[in-house]
């Protein structure tokens, strides 16, 4: 058997670099899909893999034109569940993600899902599941794993051991390039903070 190259979906978020940090995989895949915050996830990602010699593969591939909601700079569509829903947006990232790693040799992708992502059903067990079956099914027989889907945030950065200086690299905001504290993302990113003693109140 040949060498399993691991490849790792880099967002520049906080669950993805804490999974990067964990897993050390052979190269990591930022994808700027047309979404508000995709400047600032992209300089998280070049620093983060300038920090940790990860090669970073970078895709440039609009798709804002079937976005919806905070990630989009738009209403969430009338079937989104919270207002950073874009539509179906891991099968999306999913796929074009693997497309590249075959191009690059992979054999093993890993997403930083974590189980506080369970209320979109893209961030489910059953969800990475079905992913992992299609993906095994077609040529080049990626695997997918989502190794954190069962820990919180918090349980991953402390599982990874991830130190601060690369996890303060990370952006969480859905809706701009500089966080604008009041999504979803914020509110997660700085009460995970708050949580891991990094910062008070």
């Amino acid at each position: 058997m040949g060498v399993i190259l691991r490849g790792c979906l880099l967002s520049g978020g906080m669950d993805s670099l804490a999974l990067a940090f964990m897993v050390k995989p052979d190269f990591a895949f930022n994808i700027d899909y047309g979404q508000k915050c995709s400047r600032a996830e992209r300089r998280a990602s070049r620093e983060f893999c300038r920090n940790t010699g990860i090669p970073l593969v970078e895709l440039d591939i609009d798709c804002s034109c079937i976005g919806s909601g905070d990630l989009n700079g738009t209403e969430p569509a009338s079937v989104a569940p919270k207002s950073d829903w874009w539509p179906f947006r891991n099968q999306l990232l999913i796929t074009l993600c693997a497309a590249k790693a075959i191009e690059v040799g992979c054999s093993k992708l890993d997403i930083g899902t974590v189980c506080s992502d369970e209320y979109h059903v893209d961030g489910s067990s059953k969800f990475i599941e079905k992913m992992n079956d299609l993906l095994s099914l077609q040529e080049g027989g990626i695997s997918l794993d989502a190794p954190a889907i069962h820990m919180t945030t918090v349980e991953l950065v402390q599982r990874s051991q991830i130190p601060f200086d690369l996890l303060a690299l990370s952006h969480s905001c859905h809706k701009a390039n500089i966080p604008c504290t009041n999504c979803r993302g914020c509110n997660k990113h700085y009460s995970c903070l708050k949580d891991l003693g990094y910062c008070n109140g």
